[in-house]
């Protein structure tokens, strides 16, 4: 009985449940029915058990629960009947996985079915057993499926095929018993039985070494012969779809015989000609031609190298991408990805194509393209690609200009060894797309800018006629703030005018006009306002004329509620109205920043120790000293008491120790604009005999009074090289006498008017708050010479280093009435017979000892002993008494233009300083 044609109770619940409006109406039917069911089980009625089993499958489909109807399913099974075994089965399949443990129970039902006389029913096990078998299943009814792939019937032959892949997969050790069998079945004329075993082939050579051999060396010409077959067979219209006859054993013949040619060089060239033939002769215009050549393409690829047909595979992908379907073409994007890696001229060739696919409307396809347009980038081709995706970004749409951004920007830098092309190509991403670079991009074009002395007019004088055009481009925009602030006299003289530029006449005041015009379009971003206020700074003192125009545009963020604008433009005031004289120092030309150690730190990579001639160099006001934070990097690695390693990279040491992650957001390090290095020699200037303008500084506040908060990031040693001890205990933000001098207390403007002026005697700072070289780190601040101090009775004088050129003689004296501190002259003597130019000298203690350096009296030490470079130095000891003084030294000078460099550690000093 057919409970689908006589059964009317199914029709009607599925009626019920689809006449519902709601979940709830749906739940209580089958709620209703479920309990009707359980009903029917509890009474055992044989002649409702199918139809049961039926509305289970039915709600089991809807989602519900139908556990308890599992045993109704071993129940049909065992049914002799052929109608009760097919819904037992369908049930099985259905409502069990082999994870169930009921099923060791229909193991020998299943067995007696495949023994069964009727192959139907042997069908219906093979069913089963191929989407439900478990590894214990495999093993106990492996003979039986080895058995009928043998059977007279086709169809059965082709289920055991199946039933048996199923079984190589959860039991691999079973392979080899299915090895004979299918060598038998790979001469079947049956398409269905021959797909089946062609594929059972397939999985025997992945998971069995000894059964690849075996096929490769017995069955490698007989599947290129029923391959060869198969494409030249005549019409058939049971096999034929779309004028191709079996498309489906194509593929499945093209796979097996890829499994077979990888890494065989004899399987190989025995199907070198059927895949030609098969890559020449198969039509392309219809989608079961194509499948058959991408898998022709991909047996291609993967087999032994032969260069024709790779040739031919490529040519093959060049036609896909010109294919109207865009998964065809998708699908050659992605191959062309994997073979460009095996033949790159090949590829090549198609280049144009590729590129049209960047243009595409399908975001998809696009990606692809430009993913494979930046893997055949080369030196050769370089220009013309870049030039290709640069004009397409003008018109390329909003969401895809990010990604091809990107990709430009990284392919420019890559493939850039003309710094000229380089900017002109930047500047041309930045002028269309300036919203989408990475700030890393723009950074990394300052930093280029600025090693390509040459250039600079040049780079000015193209960002100012950029600017001018796309206003609306706010990265573009802070490139050439900086630019005009740095090299503003460039623009305006034409300096430095290069053969290819155009004549271009720009007032001073129309430099002021750019900045003044931006400052309001981009008024939302302030990175970019602290940016244009900086570089009006610097315009005040390289055109003076614009000084008072300059003053009242930047007097206008005064009263700004952005703290970092309002802080800045006080400042920027005080500076252009009172102190004058200090202007072109404060706002000089920034130092040239280090190319090579910026690349590193964009790719995570700087090393722990940098050679010297990467440092950045900070430059003392005589031009006699250099701190070097690659330098700093060598100087930390010290043994003394245990001082803490540095934790960061050499050219990031200062960086830490500064705390710039508490800086706002347009000061983070990352902003090349370096505003650390200018704030710094405009740090005391907030002062301005008022003790509250300092609350306009929060940041120089902390610097100031919060050094000791760097000493928990492991920057102990680095403080000491600084001379910058930790504050007295009562410092505190209310109480801003954080400088002072041995006799009074003085406002940090006074120290700079000091400072300022030639005769006036330097500043000291007392030893306490150690902070005086934080005024000598200060690049550019005026610096009077240091004054001679009343030295005590000398103490002693040591040898500290002597090498086979050089020799270092310390004359040590004690601060009367201060037993903790030490005076140090230090003499530099030559003992070769060449000049030393570039002189440094740079110094390290551990963390009890405080260190103070003067100023060198020079940088070039004669030879032969005619003359000396003298350096006075002051170290307060902390631990008097208890611990000796000890230091590491570190010496740098150039011979015949040659960088040399020697090191090390004073610790002959007496044992009562």
């Amino acid at each position: 009985m057919n409970p689908f044609s006589s059964g009317t109770r199914l029709r009607d619940m599925i009626r019920a449940i689809r006449a519902c409006k709601t979940a709830a109406e749906e739940r209580g039917v089958v709620r209703k029915e479920c309990a009707a069911i359980r009903a029917s089980i509890s009474e055992n009625d044989p002649d409702y058990r199918h139809r049961n089993l039926a509305k289970l499958m039915f709600i089991h489909m809807l989602g519900y629960p139908t556990h308890f109807g599992q045993m109704e399913c071993l129940k049909l099974i065992a049914s002799p009947g052929f109608p009760e075994k097919r819904i037992g089965y369908l049930g099985l399949m259905l409502l069990l996985d082999e994870r169930q443990e009921v099923l060791m129970l229909v193991t020998n039902s299943i067995k007696q079915d495949l023994n069964h006389t009727n192959q139907y029913i042997v069908g219906l096990a093979l069913c089963a057993l191929g989407n439900i078998c478990s590894a214990e299943m495999a093993r106990d009814l492996a003979p039986e499926i080895e058995r009928l792939l043998q059977f007279r019937d086709p169809n059965i032959r082709k289920k055991a095929a199946l039933c048996s892949i199923r079984i190589i997969k959860k039991v691999p050790d079973l392979a080899e018993n299915f090895v004979n069998p299918v060598a038998a079945l790979l001469k079947e004329k049956h398409h269905g039985v021959l797909i089946t075993g062609v594929q059972l082939c397939a999985d025997l050579c992945k998971v069995s070494a000894e059964a690849l051999e075996y096929f490769r060396k017995t069955c490698t010409d007989g599947l290129v012969k029923v391959l060869k077959d198969v494409a030249n067979s005549p019409y058939a219209p049971e096999y034929d779809i779309s004028g191709i006859s079996d498309p489906f054993l194509h593929i499945r013949l093209l796979k097996v015989l890829r499994v077979l040619g990888q890494g065989d060089a004899d399987a190989s060239d025995s199907m070198n000609d059927i895949l030609a033939q098969v890559a020449t002769k198969t039509e392309s215009n219809k989608n079961a031609g194509n499948a058959i050549l991408y898998e022709c393409v991909e047996t291609i690829m993967n087999i032994e190298d032969n260069g024709g047909l790779r040739v031919l595979a490529i040519n093959i992908l060049g036609r896909f991408l010109s294919n109207r379907d865009n998964n065809i073409r998708y699908v050659a994007l992605n191959m062309l990805m994997r073979a460009i890696a095996v033949d790159s001229k090949a590829v090549q060739r198609h280049r144009a194509t590729i590129l049209e696919c960047v243009k595409d409307s399908d975001p998809s396809i696009r990606k692809r393209a430009l993913d494979l347009v930046c893997l055949l980038v080369n030196e050769t081709n370089v220009k013309p690609l870049t030039k290709e995706l640069t004009e397409h970004l003008e018109v390329s749409d909003p969401e895809f200009k990010g990604d091809l951004t990107a990709k430009i920007c990284s392919i420019v830098e890559k493939f850039s060894h003309e710094k000229i092309w380089y900017i002109d190509q930047m500047l041309k991403v930045l002028s269309e797309a300036g919203n989408y670079v990475k700030d890393e991009v723009w950074h990394a074009l300052i930093v280029v800018i600025t090693n390509a002395s040459d250039l600079h007019g040049y780079a000015v004088r193209s960002l100012y006629r950029a600017v001018q055009k796309a206003r609306d481009q706010e990265t573009l925009f802070r490139v050439a703030v900086w630019c005009i602030g740095e090299y503003g006299e460039m623009l305006v003289n034409n300096f430095g005018r290069l053969d290819i530029e155009e004549p271009t006449t720009v007032t001073e005041s129309d430099a002021v006009d750019v900045l003044e015009t931006s400052i309001k379009i981009h008024s939302c971003d302030l990175t970019s306002q602290a940016m244009c206020l900086i570089a009006l700074l610097k315009l005040s003192s390289r055109f003076p004329a614009c000084s008072q125009r300059i003053n009242n545009i930047i007097g206008q963020y005064k009263g700004s509620f952005v703290l970092e604008l309002q802080q800045r433009a006080t400042e920027f005031n005080s500076i252009i109205e009172r102190h004058q004289n200090m202007r072109s120092s404060l706002a000089e030309r920034m130092p040239v920043l280090d190319e090579a150690t910026f690349s590193g730190r964009r790719a995570g990579s700087v090393p722990a120790a940098v050679s010297t001639s990467q440092g950045v160099s900070v430059n003392l006001p005589n031009g006699s000293a250099k701190l070097s934070t690659a330098h700093v990097a060598d100087l930390l690695d010290l043994s003394l008491d245990d001082a803490p390693a540095p934790s960061s990279s050499g050219g990031e040491f200062l960086q830490d120790l500064l705390g710039v992650n508490l800086m706002p957001v347009s000061l983070q390090p990352g902003h090349i604009y370096c505003v650390l290095y200018e704030s710094f020699r405009m740090l005391f200037l907030n002062y301005n005999s008022d003790p509250h303008i300092f609350s306009f500084s929060p940041y120089y506040w902390y610097l100031l009074t919060n050094a000791n908060q760097a000493q928990k990031r492991g920057s102990d040693v680095l403080l000491d090289l600084l001379s910058i001890g930790t504050p007295p205990a009562q410092s505190s933000p209310s109480t801003p006498q954080v400088l002072s001098s041995n006799t009074d207390n003085r406002s940090p403007l006074d120290i700079l008017d000091r400072l300022s002026t030639p005769s006036a005697p330097s500043a000291q700072v007392s030893s306490t708050g150690g902070n005086s070289s934080m005024l000598d780190l200060l690049n550019g601040l005026p610096s009077s010479p240091p004054t001679s101090e009343g030295n005590g009775p000398a103490h002693s004088s040591v040898t500290a280093f002597e090498s086979s050129s050089l020799r270092l003689t310390f004359n040590i004296s004690k601060q009367p009435g201060n037993p903790q501190m030490t005076l140090i002259d230090g003499s530099f003597t030559n003992k070769s017979q060449d000049v030393f130019t570039d002189f440094i000298f740079q110094a390290a203690v551990p963390k009890f000892l405080q260190l103070q350096l003067d100023p060198a009296s020079g940088n070039s030490l004669p030879a032969n002993g005619n003359g000396s470079i003298t350096q006075k130095l002051r170290i307060t000891n902390s631990q008097h008494g208890k611990k000796s003084l000890v230091m590491r030294i570190r010496i740098s000078y150039k011979v015949n233009n040659k960088d040399v460099l020697e090191e090390g550690q004073v610790s002959n000093f007496p044992r009562d300083l």
